[in-house]
């Protein structure tokens, strides 16, 4: 004889099972209708940081005093708050999505009395790709 099993549960754990779930799917749904905060109208910044005097004394005809800065980290503050960090690549530039508004953009951890490496102000509207040139300075002059 064959015995036969089946499962019961109450009402009522069915019911929270079901609203459990529904609940769970409503929120998945949710979350990937959301725009994501860097992506906030499109905006982004982008450009080229290089740093100038770095031959230290009179600039001679014919020799670069300017170099890309490369491989450097910078911080995005708004307010006093750091809200995003960059890194340059090999040739000094860089490229970061943020969302619109005034930020300031300056070396990380740079806490030297000497050389010019930031705060550079930037405000970035809605849709934006922000172009930008910086140049930083060494201090030896």
């Amino acid at each position: 004889m064959a015995h036969r099993f089946k499962l019961r549960w109450p009402r009522s754990q069915s019911l929270e099972l079901i609203l459990t779930l529904l609940a769970l799917f409503c929120c998945a749904v949710q979350a990937k209708t959301e725009p994501s905060p860097s992506a906030e109208g499109g905006a982004r910044l982008e450009g080229l940081i290089s740093l100038q005097g770095i031959s230290g004394g009179p600039v001679k005809q014919g020799v670069p005093d300017a170099r890309p800065l490369a491989q450097t980290t910078f911080d995005v503050k708004q307010d006093n708050l750091t809200v995003a960090s960059f890194t340059t690549d090999e040739q000094g530039r860089f490229k970061i999505s943020l969302p619109p508004g005034h930020y300031r953009v300056s070396k990380k951890d740079w806490k030297s009395k000497v050389g010019f490496f930031g705060p550079f102000a930037v405000k970035i509207a809605a849709g934006q790709v922000k172009q930008v040139q910086w140049n930083c300075e060494t201090g030896m002059q």
